[in-house]
């Protein structure tokens, strides 16, 4: 037996906090170190943070990054220990994203990454240069300051593997996994036994098992341990890296880490017999006569032995059933992790939320309470971060910290509900028992007079005073009297959040919450600078549908049952008056369904359907229900009023990165503001399909009558009669 202990990691580094970073992955190393590991994996880019962005450009970021390297270097935390470290390394002119193999103070290998990921949220070739050289490693000058502490000149870079005298292990970075010819399958031809993914994935619903699947995919027919290292947290901006370090061997999952935490370091090891790789691959035939003509992949050569022999003390890591957490439980912990860190990292002192007693603010108040939670939680297993983030934050003295949830609440959320006449007493109620049953700091504040005010200055202006429609107002009229009520609670909502720590002697300021859900971003069915625009908004990003099964969840797991009825309640923004045969619908506002705009959500970016496409699409989907003109109807209806009102994603607020078909403007769904709404060529194919489809239906039924009556013809009129009674429905 060859017997290897592994370790990889979760990080929860922040971009360009270089202190911290290091820190973290000198705490990785020591505790990979203590449990007996000889190889320890970081994620991608681990010393200055996956999310830089453009401070990748800077050489202050790369000269940090070769400062915070010698530091470990220079330390015993390599000693024992292969090392593999992520950073930007600058060879000649180009910037690269790489890998550095580190071992008893010295680095092995530079190994910079060949396939960039450059799509969605990812614009790595805007920073990096793909290494395109694989047929020989090239020598790489270290830099002098380096160079000089450490006693070594160059070191060998390029596309390679490290050949230790018991086994051989390489790096396979990030989206090189999920190309379509991969490094590792050439790898393990070569040789190659460990495979080293360090990553910067972000959580997206839905999409681990996307990921897990690749890691066993890439080890189940060809042999191997295929060890995965992510970043866990927010690390600065708009996502969630949702760790999950795992160790799979020949396919199966021995070892894996959380998904979602507040812990800022995370170490998953694994107790694996090389021997298993080596015997899978030497019963597949196929195997063995593609490795005897493989392409060679040039090595570094290490005297150093990495496995332990055969020993009954050494228990072997075993199959693990994979952990899946389900859309409703990634709703909840997912965004809570992300305002934590943002929280703790921002210098704020808590969070204040317009809470409406509706679904989208709801939902935002109970994510909060489920943070508050996941705090008291974790505090209470012995987590000596978050209990020092939680005293500060809270403002706790003499040696008191966070016990409950709801008392914690109580110190860093407020809830608001800003009424008007508009209001019903249904949402206020909402509103004041899902804020008890959280504990946050509730205000109930009517907001007519300030409406009032606005309204008796515009009419000393103009003369004039808008009515509402149901009181025979124009559209227009209708419309403004709405966004005044919406504009005026975003400008409280700031000012509160920014006044109500001082007026209870707290220190710092309170992050507003945003609480606008995806489906109405892409809809644009909201007011531009209302209370969708706030510090940050933990569900831009996610759908109606998903956040309705949400708040059935929560209910129930978070102990929040007001949230079912919540959840039964029809959406409404209260913004037009109730009257006895009027009650203002979001869905009849929008001339939509939730359930439709999610259809045409994923339709539009998931699979690129432009109008015609979409259109094209949705007569398979709906058929059965529809005629294709009324199919046609719908797709303009979308189309019409997603490009009136794509301006608003120009100014939405910084929001969690949930779903596939966010249209978040700033780096996700990179389109044009400015729309010739009529779509005058697109719809006019539209018609052009409607209308050939319209004359193929008159001719088949034309065709079915003519055989009905050819084949009627011995049976008087009833032939003709039953032919004649079916034309509706074939029309239909």
């Amino acid at each position: 037996m060859r017997l290897l202990k592994v370790a990889t990691c979760n990080l929860n580094q922040w971009a360009m906090d270089f202190d911290c970073n290091t820190k973290q992955i000198k705490h990785s190393i020591v505790n990979a170190k203590q449990a007996g590991a000889a190889i320890r994996l970081g994620p991608e880019l681990e010393i200055p943070g996956y999310g830089c962005e453009d401070h990748f450009l800077e050489l202050d970021t790369v000269n940090h990054s070769w400062e915070c390297l010698k530091d470990i270097l220079l330390g015993d935390w390599t000693d024992g220990i292969v090392c593999s470290i992520g950073m930007p390394v600058i060879k000649g002119s180009e910037r690269y994203n790489c890998q550095v193999f580190c071992f008893n103070r010295r680095i092995i290998m530079i190994r910079p990454k060949m396939w960039l990921a450059n799509d969605g949220n990812y614009r790595e070739l805007r920073w990096f240069t793909a290494w395109k050289q694989r047929d020989e490693l090239v020598d790489f000058q270290l830099p002098s300051e380096v160079s000089q502490a450490l006693g070594q000149k160059s070191v060998p870079f390029g596309y390679g593997f490290v050949k230790f005298q018991d086994t051989a292990i390489a790096a396979e970075v990030c989206e090189e996994l999920f190309v379509p010819t991969p490094p590792h399958s050439e790898l393990a031809l070569n040789g190659v036994e460990v495979f080293m993914n360090a990553s910067g994935s972000h959580h997206q619903l839905r999409k681990l098992d996307v990921r897990l699947r690749a890691f066993i995919g890439a080890t189940h027919t060809r042999g191997g341990v295929y060890m995965y290292s992510n970043h866990q947290g927010c690390d600065g901006g708009r996502l969630y890296y949702d760790g999950c370090a795992t160790v799979v061997v020949n396919g199966d999952v021995v070892a894996q880490g959380s998904q979602f935490s507040l812990k800022d370091v995370e170490v998953v090891v694994a107790q694996i017999d090389l021997d298993v790789v080596a015997s899978l691959r030497g019963s597949i035939s196929s195997f063995q006569e593609q490795a005897s003509c493989k392409t060679k992949v040039p090595s570094v050569e290490v005297s150093h032995s990495l496995c332990l022999p055969f020993n009954l003390k050494i228990p072997l890591s075993a199959p693990l059933k994979i952990k899946y957490h389900s859309p409703e439980e990634e709703i909840a912990f997912g965004p809570a992790c992300w305002l934590w860190d943002y929280l703790r990292r921002s210098g704020a002192s808590g969070f204040l939320l317009p809470l409406s007693g509706g679904a989208d603010s709801s939902s935002v108040a109970a994510i909060v309470g489920c943070m508050c939670q996941l705090v008291v939680k974790d505090i209470a297993s012995g987590d000596e971060q978050v209990k020092a983030d939680a005293i500060r934050i809270g403002n706790y003295k003499d040696g008191q910290y966070p016990t409950d949830s709801r008392e914690f609440a109580k110190r860093i959320f407020y809830t608001v509900f800003m009424g008007t006449e508009n209001s019903s007493e249904m949402t206020r109620s909402r509103a004041k028992v899902l804020a008890d049953e959280i504990g946050s700091w509730h205000l109930d504040v009517s907001i007519d007079g300030v409406v009032s005010a606005l309204l008796s200055l515009f009419q000393t202006l103009t003369g004039k005073r808008p009515r509402y429609k149901v009181d025979g107002g124009s559209n227009v009229e209708n419309l403004s009297l709405q966004n005044i009520q919406a504009r005026i609670r975003m400008v409280l909502a700031f000012m509160l959040a920014s006044l109500l720590p001082w007026v209870h002697s707290k220190p710092g300021f309170y992050l507003v919450l945003g609480s606008s859900n995806v489906d109405e971003g892409l809809r644009g069915y909201l007011t531009k600078y209302d209370c969708s625009s706030a510090d940050i908004n933990p569900i831009g990003s996610i759908s109606k549908q998903d956040l309705r099964a949400f708040l059935r969840w929560a209910a129930i797991h978070l102990g929040y049952s007001s949230l079912a009825d919540v959840e039964a309640a029809p959406p409404t923004a209260e913004l037009e008056p109730i009257r006895s045969n009027y009650s203002q619908l979001d869905e009849v506002d929008m001339g939509m369904t939730y359930e439709e705009l999610s259809v045409y959500g994923r339709l539009r970016k998931i699979f690129r359907c432009g109008p015609v496409s979409m259109f094209q699409n949705l007569c398979y989907k709906w058929g059965t229900k529809l005629a294709p003109s009324q199919v046609a109807e719908k797709v303009k209806h979308f189309f019409k009023y997603y490009s009136i009102n794509r301006h608003k994603m120009t100014v939405m607020t910084p929001s969690y990165h949930a779903e596939s078909y966010s249209p978040e403007d700033n780096r996700f769904d990179l389109r044009q503001f400015l729309y010739n709404a009529r779509w005058p060529y697109q719809f006019q194919k539209i018609d052009e399909l409607v209308r050939g489809m319209d004359v193929k239906d008159v001719q088949q039924s034309e065709e079915h009558d003519e055989i009905v009556v050819a084949a009627s013809d011995g049976v008087g009129g009833m032939g003709v009669a039953a032919a004649g009674s079916g034309n509706p429905s074939v029309g239909l």
